[in-house]
């Protein structure tokens, strides 16, 4: 009986593709930079309409339950690139007491195990993980090549008069008149295809971590929202919005026309959740509380769409609950390869493939130290936050109240002791960044008068406008 259950536990686990290495997909993973998921139509978006990543979701599988690594861009990203949670990467914060942290040497990433497993890979866009002359540049942790920007203070230009390709500064002409030519993301967009047709005949990782609707809100020309009533910021917001859809159509007219559509899994996603500012004239967070930099809902819910010819099910839908920590692993199960040992996600495959989810989270742990320390913790419809290691948690029960409006810690004194027990368990300390047990450390002040904690987390009474 113990052979035949280890048996079982062993194909469980196994990898899905294994034996079938014609299955191996090129895999496109098109991350959006501060886009939140009311932005986007699949999600309910009110201000607009984005047809093509509407028919990635109609043409495949859209998550409801979906995190992003954390609520800003540059720990949300190793996250992504490493299957760890924020609890135990190096990175937490996008500064930290000693400055910017590069990914260390020997990291593992996803784009190394792939490059490893026989893959070209290559990343467009912002990296943020190491700028040129650290252990974190890109072409050291498995991109054979990647082109935009390094710097994420960089990538707020989007008129720059340069771009860097492995480290190499690529100068741009600037015309002075910011057209499409002047662009950069319409030139990474442009490395990105080319880059997908080079390599269309091996298999390929394509890291499509494009820079809109994020950085100085700019955009050439805005016929569809230049006449609405809202300010220059926010018309061109939405007109990078529908960029990013425009050149996810790029993306997926080019594997058609490649015959390759059929063998590509392509991944849509956000870094994070909106900035304030567009919450209450666009409602990109979907009406979910907070946004980007805090760890309530709108902070880090992201959009999540899958899509994958003849494997995954069109218009389907899944809850099950994920985040970017399971991207790494899933990556692993779908080629054949075995996953890197102490990651805190695990593969989602199965769920995409239809095949129900083996092993599913039993908790999703959050922290984040920007504009000050935070823990959350997703443990089935419960939500748990708090302002410091040892502070009160709130509770809430994101089934009956998705808007995290009702506080019903007192109510629930044993799950309120279950979360605060994961918190102390996946929390690592970091001699990099401080984690205080009560308060707000770093908690930012108005001018003209000191806020209390709820005026500075509700956007509601509050709507300062967080430092990109």
């Amino acid at each position: 009986m113990k052979l035949i259950f280890a048996l079982y536990h062993a194909l469980l686990l196994a990898p899905l593709t294994g034996l079938h290495a014609a299955d191996k997909p090129n895999i496109v993973f098109i991350l959006a930079d501060d886009a939140g998921i009311g932005d986007f139509s699949a999600y309910g978006c009110k201000y607009g309409v984005t047809p093509n990543i509407d028919r990635l979701a109609k043409e495949g599988m859209k998550l409801t339950r979906a995190y992003s690594g954390s609520a800003v861009c540059a720990p949300s990203r190793m996250v992504l690139m490493t299957g760890q949670h924020t609890g135990h990467i190096l990175r937490r914060a996008n500064q930290s007491k000693v400055g910017l942290l590069a990914l260390p040497a020997g990291q593992t990433t996803v784009a190394r195990m792939l490059q490893n497993a026989g893959y070209a890979t290559g990343g467009f866009g912002k990296w943020g993980l190491g700028n040129p002359e650290t252990t974190g540049v890109a072409e050291k942790q498995g991109f054979d090549v990647f082109f935009g920007y390094y710097d994420q203070k960089h990538a707020h230009d989007h008129y720059t008069d340069y771009l860097i390709r492995n480290s190499v500064k690529v100068p741009i002409g600037q015309s002075g008149k910011h057209t499409w030519a002047d662009y950069a993301p319409t030139r990474i967009a442009n490395e990105t295809l080319s880059f997908i047709e080079q390599k269309k005949d091996r298999p390929f990782f394509c890291y499509a971590a494009w820079t809109p609707p994020h950085g100085d809100f700019a955009i050439p020309e805005n016929p569809v929202f230049g006449e609405k009533p809202w300010t220059e910021e926010v018309r061109n917001y939405a007109a990078m919005v529908a960029l990013v859809d425009k050149d996810v159509g790029r993306v997926m007219q080019k594997l058609k026309d490649l015959g390759i559509d059929d063998k590509t899994l392509v991944i849509f996603s956000s870094d994070n959740g909106a900035n304030p500012e567009f919450i209450e004239s666009l409602g990109s967070t979907g009406g979910l509380r907070g946004y980007k930099r805090l760890l309530y809902e709108g902070g880090m819910r992201t959009p999540f769409i899958a899509r994958w010819p003849g494997k995954i099910q069109p218009g389907t839908t899944s809850d099950v609950l994920t985040s970017f920590v399971d991207f790494l692993p899933t990556a692993a199960d779908l080629v054949g390869v075995p996953a890197p040992k102490g990651l805190d996600g695990h593969s989602i495959a199965p769920t995409l493939l239809g095949k129900g989810q083996q092993v599913p989270h039993e908790s999703l742990y959050f922290e984040i130290y920007e504009p000050y320390f935070q823990q959350a913790v997703r443990m089935g419809d419960w939500k748990g936050y708090r302002l410091g290691t040892k502070a009160p948690l709130e509770l809430y029960d994101l089934k009956a109240d998705p808007f995290e409006k009702q506080n019903i810690a007192a109510a629930h004194p044993d799950i309120v002791r279950k979360i605060e027990a994961i918190m102390t368990a996946e929390h690592t300390p970091s001699p990099h960044y401080d984690a205080p047990e009560q308060g707000s450390a770093g908690a930012p002040k108005t001018k003209k008068k000191k806020a209390s904690l709820p005026e500075l987390l509700n956007h509601e009474t509050s709507n300062p406008r967080a430092k990109r």
